[in-house]
């Protein structure tokens, strides 16, 4: 079964951490991301640059119409994601709270079920 593992990014939240907890929590990833190598879960991850620099597109009577970020009403985004394939949901919860962001107030963890990839997955 396939989970995507998304992680919810306060950049408030990550401001007020010192050097040396940012530093844990790269080190942590690292750490987790090797893990799930091993292990053959990992799919892929990904980091998502700040939403400052993403653009949404509308095709309006046709065209497209393209308007600069950010865009939405909140203070956290998405930062990046996990892709894992693992055997249930609850190892895909497992692994969601080895991510070192679980650890932290006001940073967010969600696991999701991928419904579908070239073609229908079991439920």
């Amino acid at each position: 079964m396939q989970f995507l593992i998304s992680l919810n990014i306060n950049p408030a939240v990550l401001d007020a951490l010192t050097d040396e907890e940012k530093a844990a929590i790269g080190e942590g990833h690292g750490a987790f991301m090797q893990a799930l190598k091993e292990s053959g879960e990992l799919i892929t991850t990904q980091a998502l640059v700040d939403p400052s620099q993403a653009v949404v597109v509308k095709v309006r009577n046709g065209q497209p119409v393209v308007t600069d970020g950010p865009f939405l009403e909140a203070k956290e985004f998405l930062g990046g994601f996990y892709l894992v394939d693992c055997e249930d949901k609850a190892r895909a919860i497992e692994l969601a709270a080895m991510i070192p962001d679980a650890a932290i107030d006001g940073l967010g963890v969600e696991v999701r079920q991928v419904m579908f990839a070239d073609g229908q997955l079991e439920a």
